[in-house]
This record gives C-alpha cells, structure tokens and sequence, in this order.
C-alpha cells in the first residue's frame, strides 16, 4: 500500500501544482486531458485512488494532529511547534494554526474527480469498481467532516464544478452544520455495502476501508452531530449566512440521540460479527510467567501498540509512530545515561494525573476510602506496590492505590516501566524505572532532553522497544490507531443515556471496558466506594461517568480535544492552569511542590476554527465563524 501511496503522491503533487496559485474556494477541475489519461486503464485509476488516501490527516503527529498538544492534554518544550501556540491561545484569522481548509477541499475535489470518471476504466472488474466508489465515497465523508469538526457549518462539495464555470460561482456560501452532518451520514451509507467485511490480504491492504470501518466513522459522526456543540447550541444564534440563513439550529433534539444510539449499536454488531473484539493480552507463547498485573497493562498498552490487534476497527498507515516514539520514551536505562536518542518531551499534566481513578475506579475525589486531601504527601513504596513504583523509592501518595490505566498510560519519578529487554516481572527490581528529579537520569537539566510537568507519555510506547546503546533505540512501530472497539463501546454507553437515561445496557459496555482495564463495574464501584453511591443512577451523574471513563481509556489518542469540544467543556478544563511538580529540585520534599507552567484561557470563539482571512477575502460569500 505504501508502494502505491507513494505513486499515488506524485499525481497529487502534479494536480496541486495547477491549483496553488488559487487563493478561493476551488473546486472547478482544470487540465481535463490529464484527468481523462489518469482513467484510462486500471493501474493508472489505482493511482489515482491512492491519491485520495494520500490526503488522510496523520494522526499522531505533532505537525498534523491538533489533538496531540493543541489542548491541555498533553504539553511540550514551549519553542516547538504551532499547535502548542493553539493551546495558549495564540489563535489566529491571518494564518489560523492547523488550517485544514485548503488541504480537505483539494481532497474532496480530487474524490469527486475520482467518482466522476472511475466509470470510463475498461479493464476492471465491476465488482472492483464499486469497491474503490465507495471507498472514495467514505473518504470523501471522512474530509467533511474532519473540516465540521475544525470550522462548524461548511461548504458541501457534492460535484466539482464544470470548466465553464464562471468565478461567482466557485464562490459558494457554509451550508447549515445539520445539512452537513445530513450529507456525510448519507455518503457513509452510500459507500458501506461496497465495502469488504474484512480485508483479505492484511499485507498488500491494511489501512484500505472496510464496512465496519464506515459504520463505525458514521456512529461518531451521528454522536457528535447529536452533542451540545452542534445540537441546541445557542451560543451560535447569530452566525448566519449574509442571506440570513441560520447555520446552526438552536432547538435541541432528542431524536439525534436516539438515531446516533441506533448506528452505534449496528456498527457494534457488525464489528464483533467480523471477529473485532476488546484485546486482551494473551500470547501463544512467552517466556515467563507474568503477574496477572503486568498482563493487565499489556492488555491496556498493547490495545493501542500491537500492530493489527483484535481491537483495532481502523489504524492510518500513513501515520506510523516510530519518531513519536522515540521522542516521547525516556531515558531509563542506566547503561546509557549520556544518549540522547530519547528525549521524554511530552508530558501530561496533573490535572491529567489526577483524572485517573483510584484503584477502586472511582474518581479520587469521590473514594471514601482514599486521602484525596493527603494526595501530594510522600510516601515510600512497599512490597505490595513493587510492579507499579520502585520498591523503597519516595514519591507523591498520588501516585499510590490508583487504576491500572494510570500505571500504563503515565511514566513518573519512581514508577516502573515493565518491559524493554526485562520480562521477568519477578525480578522485579531489575524492571526499569523513572528518576525524574533534577539531572537525574530522567529528570530536567540533562542535555538534548527535557520533561516539562514531571510525568512522561507511557501509553503510546511498544514494551519490546529497547535501548541498544546511546545511539540505538530499537522502535517497534505500529499505524496510529484512529477507532478501537473500546471507543465505540463507549459512544454508545453515551448516545444511549442521552436517549433514554440508565440502564443496564447502557453500563455494559461501560462496564466491557472497565473489566479490561482491572476494574468492578460501575454499579459495584460506585455503590461501595463512592461518597455519591446513586451517581451512576440518574442521567446527569451516568453522564458524568461516561465522560470521565472516555477521557481515561481514550487518553493520549486524540480524542480529548475533540470529546471536550463537542460535548462544550473546553470552556471549563481549558481555562485551568496547566500544572507540574518543581523540577529544578533535587529532593523530595522539593521536588513535590505544585508548579503552574501555565494559564491557559479558552474563549466561546475557541470552540471553532476561523476560516483564514485570504480565503474571506477571495470569497466574499463566506461568513467568519462568531469572534474572529
């Protein structure tokens, strides 16, 4: 696939060329004669199909994913890239960060080209042909609505213009984010029952769309479509077209939860009828004996890093991990202290820390049987926490008796990192672990590398990877995953609630998930460890939950930014201080000393993209997004 990709790359780069010196809207193909020689015979077509791949947002890169540091998730080194900029609230109209809005259109553009000649390929089966319309189909969907989600009511493209078109009317107008949502849904069941089930060879075309990949995308497109940011959102009265045209309608809906409800539970059926299902670690071979705690973190980091796993609905090939890597790992094997091949530069805050649950999976702040007041007292680890902290070691009460989640999403002063060329988790003081106090091998002041809260990205990070020497990390990469079951479980749990409140139902798949993560459910958690013990039975507290628990498991996959958007919370987590430990200090009761690093401010302008000021300025029919 990459092969093809790759070919497909220079036909791209040829049909942008003819394009870059248009600053408007454009969706008028130009150079017909080279379009008619790209449909001419079934290899030339398979180009031109991987084209329409070659425009996927790379997911997971910090160039091309806002979700990486763009919201309070995750922060950085403050002199690297834009979209840290986003976050501390250095958005712009001249040059907006992360602008998709020239880079989604050519892609539609392209797609439709696509859909409008694939018919004239002599030499290919009919059954091929509606393979490749729908997966054309899906990813012209999927540009939609990556661009609602980024600016809100966008111009629909449903055809490209003729060549006699004159400029007034490549000069369209935002059609209304209902209309939106209406038509990306509609391409979705356009392209699914052209779709494979399965894909039949994984070596030549993993990453190629599939039918539950287009049902799941269509279950997120409906919840999000049917959530507080787009359904009854009043805060977007006013945004109209210059016709008066409202673009958002301010009545909310039940019936877009109800629907949504609907597609996740068919999407959910079709996966699991298709062999998809939560991955739990079990190797037909290894080494050692595990703990059933370390096989508990397998089962939750693995879930992400295994390549192709059983849980993986949809990964993009385009956006493989090996650089996020080896920029997010740290430093941890005393062997090699003066390398610089690992760097440890992501770091998520405390705010992040502390959303974890307890042990008890519930949230700190609510287990009567946990010291939420005495959390950043220190405390020494003992025999009982040796697999998660360095036994001996000194470090925050935080970091005690939490979720299994917190041990394998967050690296920590003293905590372990199982893996990495030690499998024996019965030595398990021979395990890595984290130093991460001032010039400590892990810590701030050390050359070529830098943590910046205190806490370092563990998630993401394959447990084979090994340090050879100080020049050497030995990456197993993986393609970023862009749906797991796990997600879709919870979309439901969610649209399900919102329909008609608690039920059983709806904490099953809550629970699904939980129970892969080393959790009770939610009812037994709640009912014997909560200081709110009735939560889970009414909507708003089962929301609550529902919430917290996506935010937990979908951690560091960028998910947040969006979740916290769409559901209109941004405005609250956002506007909190981002938070580390004192990293200039050597010893423990220095070290553990709140620090903000800082004052993030998210505004209601903050919930959309502005359309950049060139593109107002060639098309004059466009209306600016409310406060820019």
């Amino acid at each position: 696939m990459k092969k093809y990709i790759v070919i497909g790359t220079y036909t791209l780069f040829f049909l942008a060329a003819l394009t870059s010196c248009k600053k408007f809207l454009d969706v008028v193909p130009d150079n017909v004669a080279t379009i008619d020689n790209a449909f001419t015979m079934r290899t030339q077509a398979m180009k031109f199909l991987f084209t329409c791949y070659s425009f996927m947002p790379k997911n997971g890169q910090l160039g091309d994913d806002p979700a990486m540091v763009g919201g309070d998730e995750l922060w950085e080194i403050p002199e690297r890239g834009a979209y840290l900029d986003m976050a501390k609230g250095f958005q712009s109209k001249v040059g907006p960060l992360g602008d998709r809005w020239q880079s989604m259109y050519q892609a539609i553009r392209d797609c439709n080209i696509f859909l409008e000649n694939i018919g004239k390929v002599p030499d290919m089966q009919e059954t091929e042909r509606q393979r490749w319309i729908s997966e054309v189909k899906f990813l012209k969907a999927y540009y939609h609505f990556n661009l609602v989600r980024m600016y809100g009511p966008i111009p629909m493209i449903k055809t490209n213009l003729p060549i006699s078109a004159d400029v007034n009317e490549v000069k369209v107008t935002r059609d209304p984010v209902d209309s939106c949502f209406s038509y990306i849904a509609r391409l979705l069941d356009e392209a699914a029952p052209g779709l494979p089930v399965t894909i039949i060879s994984p070596t030549t075309e993993a990453g190629r769309i599939t039918r539950p990949i287009a049902l799941s995308l269509k279950a997120k497109v409906l919840v999000t479509a049917a959530s507080p940011l787009f359904n009854g959102n009043t805060d977007q009265a006013s945004l109209k077209n210059l016709n008066g045209t409202p673009l958002f309608n301010t009545t909310y809906s039940k019936v877009k939860w109800d629907s949504a409800a609907v597609a996740c539970k068919k999407a959910i059926d079709l996966c699991e009828s298709a062999g998809i299902k939560l991955y739990v670690y079990n190797p037909a071979f290894q080494q050692f004996s595990l703990t059933d705690t370390i096989k508990t973190q397998l089962s939750i980091t693995n879930a992400v890093t295994e390549k192709w796993n059983s849980e993986i609905i949809w990964a993009n090939t385009q956006s493989n991990t090996a650089d996020l890597q080896r920029l997010i790992s740290s430093w941890w094997d005393p062997l090699y202290l003066d390398g610089v091949i690992t760097r440890g530069e992501l770091s998520p805050p405390l705010k992040i820390a502390e959303m974890f649950y307890t042990g008890n999976g519930v949230p700190i702040n609510e287990d009567k049987t946990w010291d939420y007041n005495g959390r950043y007292n220190l405390r020494t680890a003992e025999d009982a926490d040796k697999l998660y902290i360095r036994k001996g070691y000194t470090t925050a009460a935080l970091h005690f008796d939490r979720e299994p989640r917190f041990y394998a999403d967050l690296g920590f002063d003293g905590g372990v990192y199982y893996g990495h060329g030690h499998y024996d988790d019965k030595s398990y003081m021979d395990l890595f672990y984290l130093e991460g106090k001032f010039k400590q091998r892990d810590g701030k002041g050390k050359y070529g590398y830098n943590t910046v809260t205190g806490y370092n990205l563990k998630k993401l990070i394959y447990f084979q990877n090994t340090i050879n020497s100080s020049n050497d990390y030995s990456v197993v990469d993986y393609p970023y995953p862009i749906m797991r079951l796990s997600d879709l479980y919870l979309l439901y749990s969610e649209a399900l609630n919102e329909s008609a409140g608690p039920s059983p139902e709806v904490n099953k798949y809550v629970d699904l998930v939980r129970k892969r993560a080393g959790l009770g459910t939610v009812a037994a958690s709640w009912t014997n460890y909560s200081t709110n013990p009735a939560k889970f039975q009414n909507q708003d507290g089962m929301r609550a939950i529902i919430h917290q628990e996506r935010l937990i498991e979908l951690a560091f996959e960028s998910q947040r930014l969006w979740d916290l958007r769409r559901w209109k919370e941004s405005a609250k987590e956002l506007n909190n201080p981002i938070k580390g430990w004192d990293l200039s200090q050597t010893t423990p009761i220095s070290y553990y000393r709140i620090t903000v690093l800082y004052n993030q401010t998210f505004g209601a302008k903050d919930y959309f993209w502005p359309v950049a000021e060139d593109n107002m300025t060639a098309n004059r029919n466009l209306v600016q997004n409310l406060g820019w």
